[in-house]
Order: structure tokens, then C-alpha cells, then sequence
């Protein structure tokens, strides 16, 4: 084995690591924190760049064309269905009153819910 494929092994191997670490400090956000818009922060971006590292660090370790390819779509997807999932979580939890709404500094949905129903009515 030469010393380029020896050292991207081992800058694998700490990509992998360092993903692994981040999803896992994602999960006890997710855990610890109060309400839902705090909870569901912690379940996307943590998690998004901790797959990122741990999918960056399986692509240095496979090295291969195709395999490589395939991870660059897991992350694709990754980054376009993830913000997505947690908005729609996030607006649902907002809609039914499960955000605890008196900690937000700033409401910008209120006005537009309240037109909407006003104008539904």
C-alpha cells in the first residue's frame, strides 16, 4: 500500500469519526432541548453534517468511481429532503400550538395565519 492511499485511509477514518461525534451531539440536542422548534434544529443540521463527514470519509476510503458517485447522491438527497422534513415538522408544531410561541423573539407567521383564516371565514 503506498502513502497517498495510506493517508487517505486514515483522513477517512477521522472524517468518520468526527461525523459519527457530531450525529451523536445532534441526538442529545435533540434529547435535551425544550420544545419542538429547538428540537427539531438539533435533528437537521447536526445530523446533515454529520452524515456529510461520515459519507466524506467512506468516499476516501472506498476511492472507487461508482461507489463515489453513489455518495454523492446519498448526500444530495440528504441536503434536499432533510430541511424540508424539519420545516414541515416546525410549521405543523407551529399550526397546532406546540412551539411554546412566547420565547420567539420574532413572529413572523402569526399575521399570515391570521389573514388566512380571516379570509377562509
Amino acid at each position: 500500500m503506498n502513502a497517498w492511499a495510506e493517508a487517505a485511509d486514515l483522513a477517512g477514518a477521522v472524517l468518520m469519526l468526527l461525523g459519527c461525534l457530531q450525529c451523536l451531539l445532534g441526538v442529545i440536542g435533540m434529547v435535551r432541548f425544550p420544545d419542538v422548534l429547538s428540537r427539531s434544529h438539533a435533528a437537521t443540521k447536526p445530523q446533515t453534517l454529520g452524515m456529510l463527514l461520515v459519507l466524506a470519509g467512506v468516499a476516501l476510503r472506498l476511492r472507487h468511481g461508482t461507489d463515489v458517485g453513489t455518495l454523492a447522491l446519498i448526500v444530495l438527497f440528504q441536503f434536499l429532503t432533510s430541511p424540508v422534513a424539519s420545516h414541515l415538522v416546525a410549521r405543523s408544531a407551529y399550526r397546532t400550538g406546540q412551539t411554546g410561541s412566547r420565547g420567539l423573539l420574532r413572529d413572523d407567521l402569526d399575521p399570515q395565519l391570521s389573514a388566512a383564516d380571516r379570509r377562509e371565514e
